[in-house]
């Protein structure tokens, strides 16, 4: 009797479950302080592949369909979908993150995995503008951006990377007057190394604005132009 008390208990709780309907959609943004896509953009999105959560059993909605959906947004990067015991789906997303803004004639971002992104109609990117740069520079121009990102001292000074027509790159620096030929996308932290090296010195001797060229393409020596 025992027996067969537990089991109705577990076969009723089980029924129960399984005919519980999803009354709540949370969704969490891992990397929410710069929102590319809202909240409203991703329940719409839902809702137009006929997923309404809200309506479904939770042993009716795929998990997977519904993840892959969500990662098909050209703003996320991941996604990882849910179910808690209490009826509701959650979501953790996370955004794509734009390292460059490519200025072409439909301008888009450079993001950290090194792929085209859309620019977002919620908000505006503070990263370095890149220009000079297409689609097919991507590739060659990624290791460059993704190493000024990582780089506290460069992320705070670096405002314009540049591609000349033979592949050579110019970088234009915040409040500071000269150009900086950073040359091909090779020996990237030996060429900043150097450059360091050189504007702590200058500014020692208070000389950042005495020079209009600073070129890195000389291995361990940094050539300078005065103006």
């Amino acid at each position: 009797m025992v027996i067969g008390v537990a089991f109705f208990l577990f076969a009723f709780a089980e029924k129960r479950n399984h005919a519980r309907i999803l009354s709540e959609v949370n969704l969490q943004f891992t990397n929410d302080e710069n929102l590319y896509l809202t909240e409203e953009a991703v329940n719409k999105l839902l809702i137009q592949n006929e997923i309404r959560v809200k309506s479904i059993g939770k042993e009716t909605l795929d998990l997977n369909r519904v993840e892959s959906l969500l990662e098909s947004h050209e703003m996320v990067e991941n996604a990882e979908v849910f179910l808690s015991v209490d009826g509701k789906m959650g979501a953790k997303i996370t955004q794509r993150k734009p390292l460059g803004r490519v200025m072409a004639s439909a301008p888009f971002y450079l993001d950290r995995q090194g792929f085209k992104m859309p620019l977002s109609e919620y908000y505006s990117a503070r990263v370095p503008v890149l220009t000079g740069v297409r689609e097919e520079h991507l590739k060659e121009v990624f290791p460059l951006v993704d190493y000024i990102t990582k780089d506290e001292f460069l992320t705070r000074h670096v405002t314009e990377l540049q591609r000349r027509r033979d592949g050579k790159y110019e970088i234009s620096l915040r409040k500071l007057d000269f150009v900086l030929v950073f040359g091909e996308v090779k020996d990237i932290e030996l060429k900043f190394k150097n450059f360091k090296a050189f504007y702590q010195k200058a500014l020692k001797d208070k000389k950042l604005d005495a020079y209009q060229k600073v070129d890195l393409q000389f291995g361990d020596q940094v050539v300078c132009t005065k103006k």
